[in-house]
């Protein structure tokens, strides 16, 4: 990596937003990692060309939610993506599972002074009432989540709180990073700690719960692994 495009996240207004947290143990054992205030920190160091990539690819799935419409980020990390929703003018409410995270992200939002609130929640068991936000993002999570029982968890309670749109990004098996690390696994390498997804078998989750795909974006088609699809409540109201 370029360490020349590599820098830790000021706090500045005229800095990128922070990197999201990275999940190391698998969710689905309940074993989550909450970052303390160290670790925490030390993961909004971010790639100025990764970042600039990921941003473009939030605002080409956003084009299908209307400017001022509301949106939870969950889980938000240090508040990169809710930072740049705001300022592009969504009505946005942050949540993680980790408190060092929280603290980073609601100092975020208060030096760039954008009113986001920031809160404590858990994916699997949101607090929040049916249809709380018109669309849900959750990035760069899902392709943590080991196993299908939890997928199938995570995607239902996002669609519960959403209104009208689900925006979720998720590893794809057709990448070439994919496809590196499925080899290394049959060759009796280390256990990956990142998983890749069908979009087949997400789709039908989302189906289940009256959600259909709109969209499905790649980051770099085929060479990258990273994508975005964007799901809409079949029964919604334009």
């Amino acid at each position: 990596m370029d360490t020349m495009n590599k820098v830790a996240w000021s706090l500045r207004p005229d800095q990128p937003d922070p990197m999201t947290k990275k999940l190391e143990t698998p969710v689905s054992y309940r074993g989550r990692i909450k970052y303390n205030a160290q670790t925490a920190q030390a993961y909004q160091k971010v790639d100025l060309r990764k970042h600039a990539s990921e941003m473009r690819l939030i605002d080409r799935a956003f084009k299908f939610v209307p400017p001022g419409a509301s949106v939870l980020d969950a889980p938000c990390g240090g508040g990169r993506v809710a930072l740049h929703l705001a300022r592009h003018g969504y009505k946005v409410s942050a949540a993680d599972l980790s408190d060092a995270m929280i603290a980073i992200a609601k100092e975020t939002m208060s030096q760039n002074q954008v009113n986001c609130p920031v809160e404590k929640q858990d994916v699997e068991n949101l607090t929040y009432a049916d249809r709380s936000f018109d669309a849900i993002v959750c990035f760069r999570l899902f392709h943590h989540f080991p196993d299908a029982a939890i997928r199938e968890r995570v995607i239902k309670e996002l669609c519960r709180v959403a209104g009208r749109f689900v925006v979720l990004s998720y590893f794809s098996p057709l990448s070439v990073t994919s496809v590196k690390r499925s080899i290394a696994k049959a060759l009796g390498g280390k256990r990956p700690q990142k998983h890749a997804t069908s979009l087949r078998e997400i789709a039908g989750y989302f189906g289940q719960s009256g959600f259909r795909l709109v969209k499905n974006f790649a980051r770099v088609p085929i060479l990258h692994t990273l994508h975005l699809a964007v799901f809409e409540r079949t029964d919604a109201k334009a």
